[in-house]
């Protein structure tokens, strides 16, 4: 794969006109996350970070919500001001710079809309990924908010990563490959619904194909999710296509899972994208 950072057509500014970062002569790719915090590490702001810096790429964050939460349940949600939220885009943005962004759990209409604003104005590659439930069962996404997260993030998305119960409930039952097609309908430049037996089903309005995903029975899930779609994020930061991005996605999540550290907590442990337990 050949990406943007090789430095081709010279120079050190992005196709989104703010500089790049340089380390000598190598540039940086640069990454930003729009999410909530998981205070137990394992899924959200933690994951995308942890998936951006092993993709190869400096890592950003505007958090908009922080959750009390752990591999079983989340206690607690503190969403944080709107204003708060743009003030963390407007200093990402304008002093680092982004090469490619993600959206992970936004949980209100209010966020969405402010999320939707700023990144309407100050466009480059997105990544929406539509977290509504928690891999405890907790809701993270507001009932009101569906229809603005459609409305508003879809149609400036290059591609959405929703997993089976997610496209599901934002384009109805059926095959995850005619589900696919349904949210590219909705306004998305590309789908990849994961989680499916078959593999992940991408589809980019011309192209559909299934992702073959190796899975693995006994791995921990928690924070599988958003490494995916942080790995896409990564990799469109890199310059790489869409279709490029999103098997390499399958690949990292499923490695992932793996290697998922299945003894921390009493629910669902988290992915480990860097194999922090080397013995396994």
């Amino acid at each position: 794969m050949q990406g943007l950072w090789n430095r081709e057509g010279g120079g050190l500014r992005g196709d989104h006109g703010f500089p790049r970062v340089t380390k000598g002569a190598e540039i940086v790719p640069r990454a930003l996350t729009i999410a909530s915090s998981d205070s137990g590490g394992g899924a959200g702001i933690q994951a995308d970070l942890k998936a951006f810096a092993a993709a190869g790429c400096h890592g950003m964050s505007a958090i908009v919500a922080l959750t009390a939460q752990n591999t079983a349940d989340v206690t607690a949600i503190h969403e944080l001001p709107p204003e708060f939220v743009t003030a963390q885009l407007d200093a990402v943005f304008g002093d680092i710079g982004v090469d490619a962004a993600k959206t992970g759990m936004l949980f209100s209409a209010p966020v969405i809309e402010t999320v939707a604003d700023f990144l309407d104005a100050h466009s480059v590659p997105l990544v929406v990924d539509p977290v509504m439930v928690a891999s405890s069962g907790a809701k993270l996404l507001e009932d009101d908010a569906v229809s603005v997260l459609v409305e508003r993030l879809f149609p400036l998305a290059t591609v959405v990563t929703p997993n089976e119960d997610e496209a599901t409930a934002l384009v109805g039952e059926g095959d995850p490959a005619e589900q696919a097609k349904r949210l590219v309908g909705l306004g998305a430049g590309a789908a990849i619904v994961t989680g499916s037996g078959a593999g992940d089903e991408f589809f980019d309005g011309e192209t559909a194909l299934t992702i073959p995903v190796r899975r693995h029975e006994g791995g921990a899930t928690h924070g599988s999710g958003c490494t995916h779609s942080a790995t896409v994020t990564a990799l469109l930061a890199r310059g790489e296509d869409v279709l490029a991005a999103a098997m390499v996605a399958a690949a990292t999540a499923s490695d992932a899972v793996a290697h998922g550290l299945t003894e921390l907590g009493a629910g669902e442990g988290p992915v480990d994208v860097f194999h922090l337990a080397r013995g396994r």
